[in-house]
C-alpha cells in the first residue's frame, strides 16, 4: 500500500484514500479563516461561487466535502471548477448529517465515502472536470429562468426603495468628508488583490476616500493603507479593522434587524446605522454618491448576472439600480490588472541597459576628464594583452 505524507500537510494520503481533520462550518467564509492545509473542510455550500471557492484553494485543504449541491443547475457557476483545477477534491451533495460531525475530528474520505474510523458518515458524488464540465452545461440552461427572477427583484426593489434612490431619504450623515473627493470601494470580490496592486499610484496621487464593504476594509489593511470608513454586516471584517479608527456604518434591514450592531457595541466602536434593503456594496455607492463624491473607483464589486447569482441573494437586484442611480460617477476597477500588465522582456531590458551605458561613454568622450579616463583604461588594456602575449610565447 502506497502511504504518502506531505511535509508542510497534515492530510495522510493512503492509496486513493485522504485522511485529515475536519473544519466544520455553515459559512464557507468563516470556515476559511480557520482552515490549514491538509485540512478537510466541510461546507454546506448551495452553488459553490467563484470567491468562495478561491479562498478554499488558498487554504489548501486535502479535500472539500459539500452536504450540498456545489452545482444546482440554477445557473453556470464557476466554484467547483476552481477547486477541481487546484487538485483539490469535492465531494458533493453528502447530506446535511456530514454537518454533525466533531470539527477536529480525522475522517478518511475514499471516493465518495467519507468515514470516522471504520463508520460510514455520508457517501455523495465525487466530481470531476468531466463531471463538473456536464453539470456547467446542463445549468445554462437555467439561466432565462433567473434572469425573469432577476427582472421581477428589480421592479420590487425599486417600488420599496425608491425614496432611498432618487431623494437619498434615509442616508446617514458621516463625519468623514467626502464631498468634491474621489471614493474607492473595495469588495472582496473577483480579483481585488490584483486590482488593488494596480492602483496604487492612482491612491498615492489622488488620495480618494478609502471605503471597505465588509472584508474589504481588511484587504485595504493588507494592501498598506488604512480605510476612512466601514460600511457593512460586519460578518467577514476583522476586529483589528473594526478598531482601525475608521468611521463605522453598519448595514440594516428594513425591518430593524441589524445583524452587525451587536458586534459593533461589544467592540465599544462608534457607529451609525444604515437602513437599507440592498447590499452592503449597494449601501456604500449610495452613501458615496449622495454625500457629493466626484467620483467613486469600485474593487472587487458585482456587475453582471453570473455575479449577482454568485452573490446568493435575490436583492442583489438591488446593485443594478444602484449602479444606475451612481452611474455617471462610477467607475468600476474590476479586472483593471488584467487589462494592462507591464510586458517587458529580459532582451528589452538588455538592449536597454547597453543603450544606457552607450549614452554615458559617448558623454564621456567628449570630456577632458573622460578622454584621459579612456586614455588610461587603453594603456592598461594594452598592457594586460602584452602580459597575455609574453606568457603564450614562453610557452
Amino acid at each position: 500500500m502506497r502511504l504518502s505524507l506531505r511535509r508542510r500537510d497534515r492530510a495522510v494520503a493512503v492509496g486513493s484514500e485522504l485522511r485529515g481533520p475536519a473544519r466544520v462550518d455553515t459559512r464557507t467564509k468563516s470556515l476559511t479563516r480557520r482552515l490549514r492545509p491538509g485540512d478537510i473542510a466541510v461546507i454546506d455550500h448551495l452553488d459553490l461561487d467563484r470567491v468562495s471557492a478561491e479562498a478554499l484553494v488558498q487554504c489548501r485543504p486535502a479535500a472539500v466535502l459539500n452536504a450540498a449541491r456545489s452545482t444546482s443547475g440554477r445557473y453556470p457557476n464557476l466554484g467547483p471548477a476552481i477547486l477541481s483545477e487546484a487538485g483539490i477534491a469535492l465531494i458533493d451533495d453528502l447530506g446535511p448529517g456530514i454537518m454533525s460531525v466533531a470539527d477536529g475530528r480525522r475522517l478518511v474520505v475514499d471516493g465518495g465515502t467519507v468515514r470516522d474510523g471504520e463508520t460510514v458518515v455520508a457517501e455523495g458524488v465525487r466530481q470531476t472536470a468531466e463531471t463538473i464540465e456536464a453539470a456547467t452545461i446542463e445549468a445554462r440552461s437555467g439561466l432565462s429562468d433567473q434572469l425573469e427572477s432577476f427582472a421581477a427583484n428589480t421592479m420590487d426593489y425599486l417600488r420599496r426603495e425608491r425614496a432611498l434612490l432618487l431623494d437619498g431619504v434615509g442616508v446617514p450623515d458621516v463625519r468623514t468628508p467626502i464631498a468634491g473627493r474621489h471614493v474607492l470601494i473595495v469588495v472582496r470580490g473577483y480579483h481585488y488583490k490584483e486590482d488593488l496592486r494596480t492602483l496604487r499610484p492612482y491612491v498615492k496621487e489622488y488620495r480618494p476616500v478609502l471605503i471597505g464593504v465588509d472584508g474589504g476594509a481588511d484587504a485595504i489593511l493588507e494592501a498598506g493603507w488604512k480605510p476612512h470608513m466601514i460600511v457593512g454586516d460586519m460578518d467577514s471584517v476583522s476586529d483589528k479593522a473594526l478598531l482601525c479608527g475608521a468611521e463605522v456604518i453598519v448595514h440594516a434591514y428594513r425591518d430593524g434587524r441589524a445583524p452587525g450592531l451587536e458586534r459593533v457595541e461589544r467592540l465599544d466602536v462608534p457607529h451609525l446605522v444604515f437602513p437599507a434593503t440592498g447590499t452592503s456594496e449597494d449601501v456604500a455607492m449610495l452613501l458615496a454618491d449622495d454625500k457629493d463624491a466626484e467620483l467613486i473607483v469600485a474593487v472587487g464589486t458585482h456587475a453582471t448576472l453570473i455575479e449577482f447569482l454568485d452573490k446568493g441573494r435575490s436583492g442583489m437586484a438591488s446593485t443594478f439600480l444602484t449602479r444606475l442611480r451612481v452611474g455617471g460617477k462610477l467607475v468600476d476597477a474590476k479586472g483593471v490588472s488584467r487589462l494592462y500588465q507591464h510586458r517587458v522582456s529580459n532582451v528589452q531590458l538588455a538592449l536597454l541597459l547597453v543603450a544606457g551605458l552607450g549614452a554615458v561613454a559617448a558623454a564621456l568622450a567628449v570630456t577632458p576628464a573622460g578622454q584621459t579616463t579612456f586614455g588610461l583604461a587603453a594603456a592598461s588594456l594594452d598592457d594586460f594583452f602584452s602580459a597575455i602575449r609574453h606568457l603564450v610565447g614562453a610557452w
